[in-house]
């Protein structure tokens, strides 16, 4: 499978969908910095991984694999789960990338500076989200 960008996509999603997202990730922002300010930072620093439109852009994903399956004439309920499980698999391997990029930043920074830590961390984000990927699609594979 390559990863591919698809435009026409956005043309699929309507005005008030990007606006759930969007409220949605808001609060979610909110609600971090809340917990940050009754808890401290470091607390508050955890609760940014939460993906904050995962909600949103899960039950949409489902909504939109559906109504595709539906205008081609068949039953689309399996699919849309299917992909909404998928998108859950992304937002899970890249919250594992997240943890590695703040163990990276919470290590470095004092002992080789703020820069070179962040695109170290920013490496080891990388590094993880693809390994992980990679074994997931490994495993997954093989159990087929």
């Amino acid at each position: 499978m390559l990863v591919k960008v698809k435009v026409s996509a956005l043309r699929d999603t309507h005005w008030h969908e990007y606006a759930l997202r969007f409220g949605l990730g808001g609060l979610a922002t909110v609600c971090t910095g809340l917990v940050a300010e009754a808890f401290g930072p470091a607390t508050g620093g955890l609760f940014l991984a939460f993906p904050a439109i995962f909600c949103a852009s899960a039950t949409l994903i489902e909504k939109h694999e559906r109504h595709r399956k539906k205008k081609a004439g068949l039953p689309g309920k399996r699919r849309g789960q299917q992909a909404a499980a998928l998108d859950a698999i992304g937002a899970a391997i890249g919250s594992f990338g997240l943890l590695a990029f703040a163990a990276v930043m919470w290590t470095l920074p004092g002992r080789i500076g703020p820069l070179p830590a962040f695109i170290a961390a920013g490496l080891f984000w990388i590094l993880a989200s693809v390994c992980l990927w990679w074994g997931w699609r490994h495993v997954r594979r093989s159990s087929v």
